[in-house]
């Protein structure tokens, strides 16, 4: 018993003077290291390692709050956004292909 009273009190002795802020930078790290680990865990649920990847052709379909539409597109190392409106627009031109709403409720676009 006199052995670890005396080790306990070498133990106390070392560590009394150390600055009682060194935990929260501890705490920090382990942050740093939870949010890192979370948004590798969500790119790659959501499959998008395509955006880190320089040869990658990715092109996104955002659907707002009040139903705009917006077109991410991403090729190579640039990103365009594009805003769909509700605009009619006139002129001449030609068709590229035609678009089928499947019973599952998805869009397919056939080119001619």
């Amino acid at each position: 018993m006199r052995y670890l009273s005396r080790n306990r009190r070498r133990f106390l002795s070392e560590t009394g003077d150390a600055d009682p802020l060194t935990g929260l930078a501890n705490l920090f790290d382990i942050g740093l290291v939870f949010i890192v680990g979370l948004l590798m865990t969500l790119f790659a649920v959501y499959r998008m390692q395509d955006l880190f990847d320089q040869r990658s052709e990715v092109t996104i379909l955002k659907k707002g709050p009040e139903g705009e539409l917006e077109i991410i597109t991403k090729k190579g190392t640039r990103v365009k956004a594009l805003r769909a409106t509700r605009d009619r627009v006139e002129g001449r031109g030609e068709r590229l292909g035609t678009a089928y709403r499947l019973e599952n409720g998805t869009v397919v676009y056939v080119p001619e």
